[in-house]
């Protein structure tokens, strides 16, 4: 045998015993560290977290992903649109007084912490809900885009609000909930078509 067969078998051999290694984790609900030694440095707090906390986070994170890249979009739509309908001053001219007072407080407590300040846009100082009332109370900015009407833009903005809440708060989604989000993130992007 060849030192090139003998690397093609280590390599198959290898691959097999990780597959093995695999089900053995998933069929036992076992964690056994096989990452490489510098990716457990550089966790060795997280470690120490209960292996079922960092089995749900597992979980959770390629929906916290999604919402994230989501509510990002949505808030940079709206300053977009905004700035497109309104000018420039359009936060002071276009959003509601207790919008306007909630961002106020929120950037004087980011202020207050010490923390580096999250952002210089007060949009990304809003709550989920109230980027909802922006739009609503300024639909003519919008309904060019959301065609389907601002009915279905409130439905599906108060469902992703509520499937927001687990994410935002480290609960785990049940699995029709995990259903709901994808659904629900494709009819977001249904509402623009």
């Amino acid at each position: 045998m060849s030192n090139l067969d003998k690397i093609k078998l280590f390599s198959i051999a290898n691959s097999l015993t990780e597959y093995h290694l695999d089900n053995i984790e998933e069929k036992y609900d076992l964690e056994l560290q096989r990452e490489p030694k510098e990716e457990i440095q550089k966790k060795e707090y997280y470690l120490q977290f209960a292996f079922n906390f960092r089995k749900e986070a597992k979980l959770m994170a390629e929906h916290y992903e999604v919402f994230y890249c989501l509510e990002k979009s949505i808030r940079a739509l709206i300053l977009e649109l905004m700035n497109e309908k309104y000018g420039e001053n359009w936060w002071d001219e276009k959003v509601s007084e207790p919008i306007k007072a909630n961002v106020k407080s929120n950037i004087k407590r980011d202020e207050d912490s010490g923390f580096t300040i999250r952002s210089e846009e007060r949009i990304e100082y809003t709550t989920f809900g109230e980027l909802s009332q922006i739009v609503s109370s300024n639909w003519e900015a919008f309904e060019e885009l959301f065609k389907r009407g601002q009915k279905s833009f409130q439905r599906i903005m108060t469902n992703l609000n509520q499937l927001r809440g687990p994410i935002a708060h480290c609960s785990p989604f049940a699995e029709d909930e995990i259903v709901r989000l994808e659904l629900t993130v494709k009819d977001w992007f249904r509402l623009m078509e």
